[in-house]
């Protein structure tokens, strides 16, 4: 068995400058044990050699004295650390592009991209394809390296100030995109171009190649050696991270580790996910550090959710000035490091499937995400699954999979959906999915497209069934904003949620002349025997919610699950929305339970969360349990059964509490 299945890791990276080259190997290591790390990252080579290399095109940094990857490796090996050697072929030092330009990213009137000294290369030149195998194993069969990981891996068009250069028009891609498609180049990015359409995919399938002419070259020289970079294809790591940019647009993602961690834990059983959290604020800004609660919930999201540990600093720690995340990154690897056993080999106990939309509907992202946090806010007990990897879940025990905004679906994707359904599975649709996909809307919701309204300023939805969507007891409408498709559903289908067509809203003397249609927000699949059911709602509920976080769209989403469920969760709980909560089976048939806090959270600030106390969860389909251990020395824990329920009573909850049931 590789030592990477475990799934037990707690990693650092010292994302290392060139002027570190000189570092205190000892005092770095000393440094990990406090952290209880088992894996330190650090640069190796491409950009710039970390060791005294013997080839041509590799440049070693000039503040090299002695040989700082055999020195590092030694020392942390000695003290049970393994060692994941770190490459960026994405770019080379400027004298190998005046050497071999041939190899380097050329902009559409041929120029190169020469970032203070640094030339970016390209996927299909010389250095990436062939030369950079070349450094793999000068370093695989020099040094005693644990894994080997690729940053920027794949086709790299910004620079590091945020200045977009576009597709490259090298001679290389050139003549591979014809000799693959037999096209030129696109001449821009317009995505409704087949000739862009065509590159994408070109992209995609020569981004793959490269892996499997990476990982067969590694795999023959060292098998044990685990390969890392942020494509699952052909690795035994997906590496994610959780980051932050000045930038960045609003509003600000809260579940960024654990949204980054269940794809991947929930798609593949032959891999890991590593999500690292970096620790600057921007890569303008690599010296000062997020806001420590945030660095906490990123950690304590990764092991909640099925992931271990990974932090990065740029640079050593010894000078690095801002050592306030320090303390409490280094409290969560230490939890993890004494209750190990614990993590990393979770069952799941899902109600729902949410699928992840494939990466290139883009439209569907936020879709996706608002319902997400929809989940992850109701308690929910749920798994997320990549589109593409949809047949790893054929056998999956959860009841309902949820299709946020997806705008199609291959065959084989349509033929699992329908053998779930035809076992009992039910399916949900949200964001107007399938639209225009008649099998796909036939086959899983029983319905057909008969149009859309692209514009529903001041359109609404009438709540026609309070008791389906208790919390809007006392309110009829709920806005529609964004396009809203029109669905005919056969049989016996229940239509709900009629909308209420726009009128004038201004001024307010005219405010008035909404009238209901017979158009439907949201259509139930007839009740078949032995079948299981579609629910389909019409409109972006999820980027509603995601944008605007109006509790109306939650709560119609939650309410058309519950249906589907039958009101069966397989968890209730009274714990505030703020607070993540995960549960899952261990393979010695106990149960863990983790919650975090996320209250200090108000949409832009991480501090201290709000200690709550008074917790209740009752958990269904289990018995014979009697005992909750409290991992992580926090409020007292009780357990009971009643009435083929467990009950688990929490005294209080700070930061984080983990409940090992048995």
């Amino acid at each position: 068995m590789a030592w990477w299945t475990g799934n037990k890791l707690r990693l650092v990276q010292n994302n290392l400058r060139e002027t570190d080259a000189d570092l205190d190997a000892d005092l770095l290591v000393k440094e990990l044990k406090e952290f209880g790390a088992n894996m330190l990252m650090m640069n190796a080579g491409g950009i710039f050699a970390f060791y005294p290399s013997k080839l041509q095109y590799q440049y070693v940094t000039p503040y090299l004295k002695k040989d700082l990857l055999a020195e590092t490796i030694e020392k942390a090996h000695a003290n049970d650390i393994r060692f994941i050697a770190r490459f960026d072929f994405s770019k080379a030092h400027e004298s190998i592009f005046e050497a071999r330009p041939e190899w380097f990213y050329r902009t559409k009137s041929g120029g190169e991209v020469n970032y203070f000294g640094i030339v970016h290369t390209c996927l299909n030149g010389g250095y990436q394809q062939r030369y950079s195998l070349d450094i793999l194993e000068e370093v695989l069969t020099g040094y005693d390296v644990d894994g080997v990981f690729f940053n920027m891996f794949g086709y790299q068009n910004w620079d590091y100030s945020g200045n977009y250069y576009g597709i490259c028009y090298c001679g290389n891609c050139r003549k591979r995109f014809m000799d693959m498609y037999g096209l030129e180049l696109p001449h821009n990015e317009d995505k409704r171009s087949e000739r862009y359409v065509a590159y994408r995919k070109f992209q995609e399938e020569t981004a793959m190649y490269i892996l499997d002419t990476i990982h067969g070259h590694i795999k023959r020289l060292k098998p044990e050696v685990a390969i890392c970079t942020y494509h699952p294809h052909k690795v035994d790591i997906v590496r994610h991270e959780s980051n932050t940019a000045l930038g960045r647009p609003h509003p600000k993602w809260l579940y960024s580790a654990a949204e980054n961690v269940m794809p991947i834990a929930g798609s593949y059983r032959d891999k890991l996910t590593s999500n690292c959290s970096i620790n600057a604020i921007d890569l303008t800004y690599r010296f000062t550090g997020v806001s420590a609660y945030e660095t906490e919930i990123r950690l304590y999201e990764n092991i909640a959710n099925g992931s271990g540990l990974d932090f990065c600093i740029i640079g050593a720690f010894e000078g690095y000035p801002d050592q306030a995340n320090m303390e409490k990154a280094k409290n969560v690897f230490r939890f993890h490091q004494e209750r190990e056993a614990l993590f990393g080999q979770f069952l799941s106990e899902a109600d729902v499937v949410l699928v992840k939309p494939s990466a290139s509907m883009r439209d569907a992202r936020q879709e996706y995400l608002g319902v997400f946090k929809m989940l992850k806010e109701e308690h929910m007990l749920f798994d997320v699954v990549l589109q593409e990897r949809l047949p790893h879940i054929a056998g999956t025990g959860a009841k309902v999979v949820v299709l946020p905004g997806i705008e199609a679906l291959t065959d084989e994707e349509l033929g699992v959906l329908t053998g779930l359904r035809g076992r009992g599975v039910h399916i949900a649709a949200t964001g107007g999915a399938l639209a225009g996909c008649r099998e796909a809307l036939a086959s899983l919701f029983d319905a057909e497209q008969d149009g859309g309204m692209e514009d529903t300023t001041a359109a609404y939805v009438r709540v026609d069934d309070k008791a389906m969507f208790p919390a809007l007891s006392k309110r009829e409408w709920v806005i529609v904003n964004g396009r809203f498709a029109f669905m005919r559903y056969g049989g016996d289908a229940e239509k709900m949620l009629p909308m209420v067509a726009p009128s004038t809203f201004g001024p307010p003397e005219r405010a008035y002349g909404h009238e209901l249609t017979e158009r439907y927000g949201l259509g139930f699949t007839d009740a078949a025997e032995g079948r299981g059911r579609g629910a389909y709602i019409a409109w972006n509920v999820g980027e509603l919610y995601y944008r605007h976080g109006f509790a109306d769209h939650k709560q119609i989403a939650a309410g058309v699950i519950d249906k589907l469920l039958g009101g069966d969760r397989r968890l209730t709980t009274n714990a505030h929305p703020s607070v993540e909560m995960t549960f899952h089976g261990l393979p010695d048939g106990t149960y863990l339970l983790q919650l975090i806090n996320l209250s200090g959270f108000n949409g832009v600030t991480y501090e201290a969360p709000i200690p709550m106390s008074g917790i209740l969860t009752e958990l269904t389909g289990i018995r014979g349990l009697s005992k909750a251990d409290n991992l992580n020395g926090g409020g007292e824990a009780r357990i009971e059964e009643r009435d083929g329920r467990i009950i688990v009573r929490l005294a209080e909850l700070h930061t984080y509490g983990a409940y090992h049931l048995r």
